[in-house]
Order: C-alpha cells, then structure tokens, then sequence
C-alpha cells in the first residue's frame, strides 16, 4: 500500500498568515505574536510523593482556573499505572475528561499534552475531537506526542521503534478525516477511505488546532511544515532565544517569513517558598519562586515563547494556594487573551 501524504487543508480555509486558524476561539485565547499566556497541566493537585492524585474536587479547582484567569487546562495521555514511571497523570482519559469539563466552564482552553497518537486510531480521535470541538464552543487544541513508555506499546500490540512512523501516517489520516470533504486515501496502519463517507460533526471553526507536544520522533523541520505549534520541554534561561530561534527558522523554511507557528513550553514546576528564588532545574522540570518565576517568563516572552503550561503537581503547597500566589504575581503581566 502507498504511505497516506499529509494533505493540505482547502485553500478557503487559510488565513492570511498561513494558519487558518485566525477565528479558532482556543487558538486565539493563547497564542498571539509578542504575547505570552500560562496554562495548567492537570492533575489541578499537588502530590509530589504519591504516583496518583486523589482528584477531590478537581471540578471546582478546574472552575477556579478559570475564574483566576489561567489560559488552559492541559491533559496527559497515561492510560496505565507503571511503576516505574509513577505517574499517572489526571487518571482519567484525556478526551472523555474534556468533555465533562467542557460542559463545566466556559471560556478556559482545553488541550491536550498530548495524546500518544501512535497508540489511537486515528478517525475514533477525529470523531471525539470534532465533537468536543463543537461541543465547547471551539475551545479544544490538540496536543499530540509520540509517548516515552516503552512499556505501554506492547500492551496495544505495536512496536515502540515503528512509533515515529505511526504518528506521521495517523497525523495524515486525522487531518484528511478532519478537514476534507469525503476524503479519499489509503493509509498502511489506518485503514483506506474512497471518497464515500464524511465525518460528522465538522470542526467547528474550519479546523482544530494541532501541536505537537516534544519531537514527537520528527525532525523540527516536519512538525515546523506540518503542525500548527510546538509544546517544548522547558529550557533554562539561556536556552530561551536559541530554542525559539531554531524553531522559527523551520517556519519559515515550511511556511514563509510571515508565518505564525507558535511555541510554548513545558514541564513540572516546584513552587519554592522563598519568592525571589530564581529559576532552578529539578528532575523533569525547574524550581522558582513566584517573583522568579515572573522573571523567567519576561525572558521567555522576549525570545519569543508564547506559552508556559505549568505541571505544579510536585510542589508542596496545596494546589489552591499555588493558583492564588500565581494569579497575584503572574496572571496579571500574562494574562489569557480576549
């Protein structure tokens, strides 16, 4: 069988800086040139010695995200307990908790960071991220990786090492089902389509947002051609502008100098008691205080970083004071756009 392409979008959909998606409401909400927004990775709980949240009250402190401000809520995709790792994440799967958050708040983004798409069929995720889409009033942005867990493949029955391979064919396959009218290919992994079916419900504002969340198994130079955003590790101050650069020069190769591609950052995030520590690496992330913090993000917004989705789930404190020191300090120098 012939490899599916990526193809593009329909031409009526692209908006004049190449992205099409100059109306998406969650797009818009955090990503704009110059500006720099922050976001929360579930578990909305601190349990730095425990593999698993308990998830008590989650929807309240999802609703109080909101109301203080926060950009989005961001989803991992951990669908197993390995010791190991001990780490679950927000224990519940990513697209179905969306949905229930979804129908309780009504201006926070909702995304995901991100969905293993080799491991997912690639038109069930079409099918689920249409809807959410259309469900919360185009508030989804779709994160997707290419997962780090070696032990989970061979429970979907899949090799580890084909993984950067399956994410370019499902990444095809979710953008044709997506954004073409009954779309026709055939794909190796994922089935074939000949021109007779359509996906319903559509996107709800053209097409859904896509980033990719690390490398993914690409080179920069592919995901900067055919995502619409990238979702780094986060870098240590001096790392900032060279990262961006790096990635803004893909861009522009793949889409033109006036091409807006943004890229965020992300990671664990140790909430230190003294507020003027500044930014600390740590396992998996950095340590600061809430006045260093502020400090990394001017860095980060100078070179160009257009996100910072926060992972505070190793911190000490509880989580609802974390949110009340970083909407003092922090949400009001970047807060989540109109």
């Amino acid at each position: 069988m012939t490899p599916l392409p990526v193809t593009p979008f329909p031409a009526e959909q692209i908006s004049p800086d190449g992205s099409g998606l100059a109306h998406h409401p969650g797009f818009q909400r955090l990503f704009r040139p110059g500006e720099l927004t922050v976001g929360l990775i579930l578990p909305l709980e601190t349990h730095p010695r425990r593999p698993a949240p308990t998830m008590a009250g989650h929807l309240q402190m999802a609703r109080r995200a909101e109301q203080l401000g926060f950009g989005a809520l961001w989803m991992r995709d951990v669908p197993f307990y390995d010791p190991a790792y001990g780490d679950v994440g927000q224990v519940y799967e990513p697209m179905v908790y969306m949905a229930y958050l979804a129908a309780a708040t009504t201006r926070i983004v909702l995304g995901t960071a991100g969905i293993v798409l080799p491991t997912r069929e690639p038109l069930i995720l079409a099918k689920q991220a249409t809807s959410l889409d259309q469900l919360s009033g185009g508030r989804l942005v779709l994160g997707l990786s290419s997962g780090d867990r070696t032990s989970d493949y061979p429970m979907f029955g899949i090799d580890f090492a084909s993984r950067g391979e399956r994410y370019r064919e499902a990444y095809g396959v979710l953008r044709s089902v997506t954004e073409e009218r009954f779309p026709a290919y055939v794909s190796e992994h994922f089935g074939r389509a000949g021109g007779s079916l359509e996906l319903v419900p559509r996107p709800a504002f053209g097409r859904i947002p896509s980033i990719a969340v690390g490398r993914s198994q690409q080179s920069l130079a592919w995901l900067a051609e055919h995502l619409d955003g990238h979702l780094a590790f986060v870098p240590a101050p001096e790392e900032l502008a060279p990262l961006v650069r790096l990635w803004r020069t893909e861009v522009a190769r793949a889409a033109g100098e006036a091409a807006f591609k943004p890229i965020g950052i992300g990671g664990f995030f140790d909430l230190s008691d003294d507020p003027d520590q500044p930014f600390q690496r740590i396992h998996g992330g950095f340590r600061a205080g809430r006045n260093g913090l502020r400090d990394y993000l001017l860095l980060a917004r100078e070179a160009g970083v257009s996100h910072m989705a926060l992972n505070p789930k190793v911190s000490r404190q509880p989580y609802a004071e974390i949110m009340d020191q970083l909407s003092e300090s922090v949400l009001p120098v970047f807060p989540a756009l109109a």
